[in-house]
């Protein structure tokens, strides 16, 4: 029976939406395949051991008051190959890890880098492709070489901000054409936290300072009038795509209150746009994720223009959300690929990933 590791919780500041996806993947995970090792990262950094490993105290937050949590610390020995246990010096060896973390410290290479060293294999992409999926000025600029279409943007860093704030601002206008309405997105945050909408120049100085909250670099990016629709990859050298889904949030956009929150926004699988449309985001969502060198999984998400039906790129999610409303596992569930038997292929692309 394979040892597998499930990293929740987390750092960022989407520690709460990780503890609803892992929550979920352990409804599903096959405990007859798994042998489970669950462990815990505070908002604070501290790991524990979480051996009840219970879905509703993790979905809760509960679980950090369950007596015998044990401090856990994944070692980058290969020897270990798995975790310690400081107080006692116990060792638990681990064949696969899943890390559920989203955001900061989750997504963007930091444990990737960590379960490479210790030599575990791990569900998702590699170091690099995390790191640059994560930072959408990065990822905007991979995806320039590939010819898929994407909104016209302007890369803002804070120390530019702070020396003149307002010129940065008629700086991101102007590269933009000062055609509004625009988005301002932290560069390297998700599930769209600290993302203004900037309807004049007004608001977007406003959405500036509040992007600059989250992150040292902001992305402005133009405002693509269209249906928000997502596609979910899955594989490794081969990668196949999954139909396409489409949000119908109710509110002006896709908020992280619409997408955790609002149970009134409609999934749409498959997504309410023409077949041909449908087969260009699938094309696109693979030549994107190729081209970022992800492997295992990824959600890639674009805009179907009302006007023209013009696919335009939006971002990739490296681990997207699991919870039981979550588009990637509805996604391959519409193809027949049930939720237990989707964990059980990512793990196994894990293995194959780090065995060849």
């Amino acid at each position: 029976m394979l040892k597998l590791a499930v990293l929740f919780g987390g750092l960022s500041n989407e520690h709460s939406i990780s503890l609803l996806s892992s929550a979920s993947i352990l409804r599903n995970v096959d405990r007859n395949k798994y042998d489970l090792a669950v462990i815990g990262i505070t908002r604070d950094g501290a790991w524990f051991l979480y051996e009840n490993a219970d879905p509703d105290k993790i979905e809760s937050g509960a679980w950090e008051k369950e007596p015998g949590l044990r401090r856990a610390v994944l070692s980058p020995d290969r020897e270990t190959h798995g975790i310690i246990l400081p107080e006692t010096g116990e060792t638990i060896r681990i064949d696969v890890c899943f890390p559920v973390l989203h955001g900061m410290g989750g997504e963007d290479g930091t444990i990737q880098g960590l379960l490479t060293l210790a030599g575990i294999p791990f569900v998702g992409p590699g170091v690099a492709a995390s790191a640059n999926s994560m930072d959408k000025s990065l990822t905007k600029i991979i995806v320039d070489t590939t010819g898929v279409r994407q909104a016209d943007y302007y890369i803002a860093l804070r120390p530019d901000y702070e020396k003149n704030a307002q010129a940065v601002a008629r700086a991101a206008a102007e590269k933009l054409k000062n055609t509004y309405p625009m988005f301002v997105k932290p560069c390297s945050s998700g599930s769209s936290v600290g993302v203004a909408r900037a309807d004049d120049f007004d608001t977007l100085v406003s959405g500036l300072a509040e992007a600059f909250r989250w992150d040292t670099k902001v992305l402005v990016e133009e405002f693509i009038d269209g249906h928000e629709v997502e596609c979910a990859v899955l594989g490794n050298i081969d990668p196949v795509a999954s139909t396409v889904g489409e949000i119908a949030p109710t509110q002006t956009f896709y908020t992280f209150d619409a997408k955790y929150n609002d149970e009134t926004s409609a999934l749409y699988i498959p997504a309410h746009i023409s077949e041909e449309a449908i087969e260009t985001v699938r094309k696109n969502a693979v030549r994107v994720y190729t081209a970022l060198g992800c492997r295992g999984l990824s959600r890639v998400d674009f805009f179907c223009t009302y006007k023209n039906n013009e696919i335009v790129f939006n971002e990739i999610n490296t681990i997207p959300g699991f919870t039981s409303i979550s588009m990637y596992p509805k996604l391959f569930e519409h193809a027949g690929l049930s939720y237990p038997a989707l964990i059980d292929r990512l793990i196994e692309l894990a293995l194959e990933e780090a065995h060849g």
